[in-house]
């Protein structure tokens, strides 16, 4: 496919393994019982995707962001983001599997659609939930960084989806690419 030696049947494992570690960074990014804000050191306040706890000295106050509007459309994207996700999966390991052009095409317009719903529901999420915070010091942690890596990875594998149809005679092993250059 490139230069470097990026050759088709190596895609043909690495981008559906791309995209299985992206579901899995959204499966982890959405069910991380914490881990998505907390305040410095997590000592009085800090909130997962589905929840918030307050409180001080080991007395935690629990309550669930799902009674705003806004949370709960954070929740219903990532959800959709994650099953459309999966569907994408399911159409690269078939395109993969039969050099189908079409599906190719398909699968990148899927995964750019959920690049899409990631985006909003990670940029809706902190500027609702830093409306909540009083004072001190926020750090959005791990599990919503595991957010933000599945949306890279969806993104990069939608630019190769969007690639590989360019290689199609080297797809179906018509034409030899010779990855060294030669010179007379």
């Amino acid at each position: 496919m490139f230069r470097c030696g990026l050759a088709f049947p190596r895609c043909r494992w690495i981008v559906p393994l791309l995209l299985l570690f992206a579901i899995i960074f959204d499966i982890i990014a959405i069910a991380a019982k914490s881990g998505w804000v907390e305040d410095e050191d997590a000592k009085t306040h800090y909130a997962n995707m589905w929840n918030e706890w307050r409180g001080r000295g080991g007395n935690w106050d629990s309550r669930s962001l799902m009674d705003f509007p806004w949370a709960q459309a954070v929740a219903a994207l990532m959800i959709i983001g994650l099953i459309l996700l999966i569907i994408a999966f399911i159409i690269a390991v078939v395109s993969m599997c039969n050099i189908d052009v079409g599906c190719m095409y398909g699968t990148a317009t899927v995964l750019a659609i959920v690049v899409v719903i990631q985006i909003i529901a990670l940029i809706i999420y902190p500027v609702n939930f830093n409306e909540r915070i009083f004072e001190g010091q926020y750090f959005y942690t791990w599990a919503y960084g595991f957010g933000w890596g599945a949306t890279i990875l969806t993104l990069g594998c939608s630019i190769l989806f969007c690639c590989l149809p360019q290689y199609e005679d080297d797809l179906r092993g018509e034409k030899k690419i010779n990855y060294f250059i030669t010179r007379p």
